[in-house]
């Protein structure tokens, strides 16, 4: 003889319902805030990446016109359809670039961004060696 006849429903209570959901929205937002993380770093990589390739640009100016460290070298001659850079580049995180103006000697940079002196920024390349 059985003592205990109650039948068991199936289902979540409303508590187990709204747990499960307060743990996917945290979930949800550590993959966000993880997302934002990668995003500036990719920014700021883009941005170096751009100082790059307008330093191996000036190099191939200097190199193509017999160029001496402290002659002019503007944007106009460097940039533009059919030049050493087709588009003038842009920062990818709102900053601005400073043009030199002039060849800089071997380990300058021609190119500094606006965001190389913001603490979080860094838009600043360790190192111009290879460039």
């Amino acid at each position: 003889m059985k003592l205990n006849n109650i039948k068991k429903q199936a289902g979540l209570t409303l508590i187990e319902v709204t747990l499960v959901i307060a743990v996917l929205l945290g979930l949800i937002s550590v993959l966000f805030i993880g997302v934002s993380a990668y995003k500036e770093g990719s920014n700021r990589s883009k941005c170096i990446l751009n100082i790059s390739n307008v330093q191996k640009a000036v190099r191939s100016y200097q190199n193509l016109y017999e160029k001496a460290v402290g002659d002019a070298c503007v944007q106009d001659t460097l940039a533009g359809s059919g030049k050493l850079l087709e588009t003038v580049p842009t920062c990818p995180s709102s900053g601005t670039y400073t043009w030199l103006g002039t060849i800089p000697a071997v380990g300058t940079a021609y190119l500094t961004c606006s965001k190389s002196a913001v603490a979080d920024g860094d838009h600043k390349p360790t190192t111009t060696a290879g460039w």
